[in-house]
């Protein structure tokens, strides 16, 4: 079996050219996912923030709500 070796012989600059142009895609590629990534996370703890927020808030108004309802009723009972 013979094993036939082919070179390419491209000038060095021309190489460079397209290694540090490869790169320098690569690298922007990699910043610009990496912000989206940052503001995804950050808008997901907001979210979050804000749903645990209003669940507080929907709890104390509920507890509120028993606690006004319990007082009507022991009011309405103690006036029979």
């Amino acid at each position: 079996m013979s094993s036939h070796v082919t070179k390419f012989l491209s000038p060095t600059h021309k190489v460079l050219r397209f290694l540090e142009r490869s790169r320098g895609l690569w690298k922007r590629k990699h910043h610009e996912l990496k912000m989206q990534v940052k503001l995804a996370a950050n808008q997901v703890r907001a979210v979050e923030k804000s749903r645990q927020m209003w669940r507080d808030r929907a709890q104390a108004a509920e507890a509120e709500l028993r606690l006004a309802e319990a007082q009507k009723n022991t009011t309405h009972t103690a006036a029979s």
